[in-house]
């Protein structure tokens, strides 16, 4: 069966054995990361599941439960607290195959953390990249893979690196989201040039527009002026399900084809196309925000940006 836009995250799934293998994945409360959870379940793997929730991640994983025939247990990880992400990762032993950065936020009711960091960028970027450099032992074990999760929003958004933290100019909530999947690629393709050599194949996906938790403060008129819900109040038919938004991540997961390569931007179970004339503006990976420099100093900002916070020797 050819994957496609329509493919859904059981059917990337089908034929896929994960028995014994470890899958570390943040988000898993609601939305792609309760979807993805349940396919890589499916096919056997042991689950890992971060949830700033507890109880709403446990409650998750009991409706999930009956698909899973691996192991599953929720741990709490807040990633925009630097302090919970260390926490985490003392207690994932063993091995990880597969750590899937999926977990993110958009407009939310506040702007800045009270260390003066950008929730999203915190949140979406920093702790993912700090729980990366935690685990990276353990990925290199088996030689891991590492998915993150961005967005098609980052077209046309480059990080600005002379203001990352929205102190300067004027916060636009979805401006700030924007640069912050713009920041998920270039440290999926940097920690690509960096680990690879030890085994880490790393990705970045655009899962496509879904109706998730994502979009818990956007409200009706937002959802609307952005284009998810029409004129007559019915669901734009470029809106995934939540099935088809998580399939590219399992896809990148566990796509045999994908053994090898590494530090790609992938899409609707392939490579992304890149942005053109006629790209829907859902679509399409714009690589002038993945400048290889930029992703660089980026990555370097975010390793003292983390030792300033939490200490050195953390990594």
């Amino acid at each position: 069966m050819a994957l496609g836009w329509h493919s859904t995250a059981m059917e990337v799934i089908e034929g896929i054995d994960l028995s014994g293998k470890q899958v570390v994945l943040t988000g898993a409360s609601s939305g792609l990361g309760v979807e993805t959870a349940k396919a890589l379940g499916k096919a056997g793997a042991d689950l890992v599941l971060g949830v700033r929730d507890v109880a709403k991640g446990k409650a998750a994983a009991e409706a999930i439960a009956a698909d899973v025939t691996g192991a599953m247990r929720v741990e709490r990880l807040d990633l925009a607290d630097l302090g919970s992400v260390v926490d985490f990762v003392a207690r994932v032993a063993g091995p990880v195959d597969v750590l899937i950065a999926n977990a993110g936020v958009s407009k939310t009711p506040g702007k800045h953390l009270s260390n003066g960091l950008d929730i999203r960028f915190a949140t979406n970027h920093l702790g993912h990249f700090l729980l990366a450099h935690r685990l990276k032992p353990q990925l290199a074990e088996r030689g891991g893979r590492l998915v993150v999760v961005s967005s098609a929003a980052h077209k046309g958004m480059p990080v600005r690196l002379d203001d990352l933290q929205w102190q300067a100019r004027e916060h636009v909530d979805g401006a700030a989201y924007a640069e912050s999947k713009s920041a998920n690629i270039c440290f999926a393709q940097e920690a690509n040039r960096r680990w690879s050599g030890e085994g880490i194949a790393v990705h970045a996906v655009i899962p496509g527009s879904a109706l998730t938790g994502l979009q818990r403060f956007h409200g009706e008129a937002l959802k609307r002026q952005i284009g998810f819900i029409d004129e007559d109040g019915s669901v734009n038919e470029m809106v995934k399900t939540t099935e088809q938004a998580a399939a590219t991540s399992v896809w990148a997961a566990t796509a045999p084809e994908l053994e090898g390569r590494g530090g790609l931007v992938l899409e609707d179970c392939g490579e992304a196309l890149p942005v053109g004339p006629d790209t829907h503006q859902w679509m399409g990976f714009d690589d002038s925000v993945a400048d290889p420099q930029a992703a660089w100093k980026l990555w370097e900002h975010s390793l003292d940006l983390v030792r300033d916070l939490v200490g050195e020797g953390l990594v």
